[in-house]
């Protein structure tokens, strides 16, 4: 999420950080590179600005510039300031002891059926019994779209055919609703594809004769300023209680999340991170400040792994552990587990100090390699894989053959997974103290896991210079090559 801004406010910060000594200049230097970031994300200028002055007013002072980590006090000053241009944000729905009105809004494209589904979801997981209704009447597809999802969720869906004022339809479902004790009602009204009179004057109606509790507006994040015009838009008719943020998981920017409460008042309280109906998460301004400067969101890591992981089977990898026994069969439903809360690269950006890792990373294709190890796994017997160090010559063939890889490559894995199995056993020992942890993380880094020449990521040349993906095949090939001509001496 946001990494090319990510890396342009790394590199600002560590032009700052390079200086033998800090000074005035250099320290405005600095955030006038911080500012460029800022405006390529597509923050909106007056923004942008308006941050720059608060950062600086702050940083040129004598507080910073003479303290004995001036860069550290910087990057502290910016994640402040981040926070305060996207927040506060108050995530209640504010629903009533009886029926809540809930109206979604938003341009046709952004998103909003599904964000209506999304939402729910997590409605009915905070034990409460919603109904949609299926206000646009401008796009029959929406309408089914919307009983799809509701099929989905067992939520049922109120619509009327051969309606044609949505505002008459708004209000029988909600003397429905209130007539069969129903929590929340969930209004999807019509979209454009862009704003219009017409569109505008349909949802000043519903507003003024509905009277909706709440007002959403849904955007996608990935349109940039467009997306703040449309909040503006869409507040000064409706007066919103909120903007949700979707499409955050595609190529978007960050300038619209930056900019919308800065530019409108109205808080983003939930972002679409994918197009799965569970994705969708409250927006924490201070967790997205650190995901920015590249500090990780462990918050928000740990609940989506509330959320997805199954306790049972992580209880017992625990047990396993504690009790010495890891294994092949261990390691590949931990990492089943993993995948549910998304990509490697996603979650390396979310733990605190690994988002270099993913620099390290570049270029490789984390995901194929990890097809590559769990195929030999997948081709190795129950024994082999509680048992992997009895897998001699004539098993590794056999694995080979069947995972459509070298025997040389199975020969690797056992030697990687032997050093990841003891650092695992070392991090769970009773009464471990940091410095044992630490040794365990060094222990894993000899063995190669966590190094770039390691076996999922890119190998550097004996200089330490990273490799191009050209020059990583020419030197996968020969060492490939003199492996086969070791084999061959062998044998004779």
């Amino acid at each position: 999420m946001f990494q090319a801004l990510q890396d342009r406010l790394s590199e600002a910060l560590r032009a700052i950080r390079g200086k033998a000594k800090l000074s005035e200049a250099n320290m405005r230097d600095g955030l006038k590179l911080v500012q460029e970031a800022l405006l390529e994300a597509d923050v909106s200028y007056p923004v942008v600005q308006r941050f720059i002055s608060d950062v600086s007013a702050d940083a040129l002072g004598e507080r910073v510039l003479k303290s004995l980590d001036p860069t550290t006090q910087l990057i502290g000053l910016v994640h402040d300031k981040l926070i305060d241009l996207m927040g506060p944000v108050d995530h209640s729905l504010h629903l009533r002891p009886t029926t809540t009105v809930i109206m979604m809004c938003g341009l046709q494209g952004s998103g909003k059926t599904t964000t209506v589904g999304k939402l729910g979801k997590m409605l009915k997981e905070q034990g409460k019994k919603p109904l949609f209704v299926a206000a646009d009447l401008q796009r029959p597809a929406a309408i089914e779209q919307l009983h799809v999802l509701g099929q989905q969720l067992l939520i049922p869906v109120y619509s009327e055919s051969g309606q044609s004022d949505p505002v008459a339809v708004c209000q029988a479902a909600v003397k429905k609703a209130r007539a069969e004790l129903i929590d929340v009602v969930v209004l999807d009204t019509a979209g454009r594809l862009h704003i219009d009179a017409e569109l505008m004057d349909q949802l000043k109606r519903i507003d003024l004769r509905v009277e909706p509790d709440q007002v959403y507006l849904v955007v996608d994040g990935m349109t940039g300023q467009d997306a703040v015009n449309s909040a503006k838009a869409f507040n000064e008719a409706l007066e919103l209680d909120g903007v949700i943020m979707t499409k955050l998981d595609g190529d978007a920017r960050g300038g619209a999340l930056l900019s919308v409460k800065a530019v409108t008042g109205v808080p983003v309280k939930f972002l679409g991170t994918g197009e799965h109906l569970d994705a969708l998460e409250e927006f924490h301004p201070e967790r997205m400040a650190g995901r920015i400067l590249g500090q990780g969101d462990l918050m928000s890591l740990v609940e989506i792994a509330h959320k997805k992981l199954d306790e049972e089977e992580m209880r017992l990898q625990q047990e396993r552990l504690a009790a010495g026994r890891y294994t092949l069969t261990d390691f590949r439903k931990m990492y089943d587990q993993m995948r549910k809360l998304g990509s490697l690269s996603k979650l390396l950006g979310m733990i605190p100090g690994m988002g270099h890792l993913k620099d390290m990373l570049q270029g490789v294709d984390l995901e194929k390699d990890m097809k590559r190890f769990f195929a030999m796994i997948d081709s190795m017997t129950p024994f082999e894989r509680d048992n992997p160090k009895q897998i001699d010559q004539s098993r590794r063939r056999r694995i080979a053959l069947g995972s459509g890889t070298e025997p040389h490559e199975v020969n690797e894995l056992i030697k990687q997974f032997d050093g990841m199995a003891g650092m695992m056993k070392m991090m769970n020992g009773k009464g471990m103290g940091g410095g044992d942890r630490m040794a365990a993380l060094q222990q894993l880094q000899r063995q190669g896991m966590m190094n770039p020449g390691g076996m999922f990521s890119a190998p550097k040349g004996d200089t330490g210079k990273r490799l191009t993906a050209e020059e990583r095949k020419k030197l996968q090939k020969q060492r490939e090559k003199e492996l086969r001509r070791k084999n061959r001496e062998k044998r004779k």
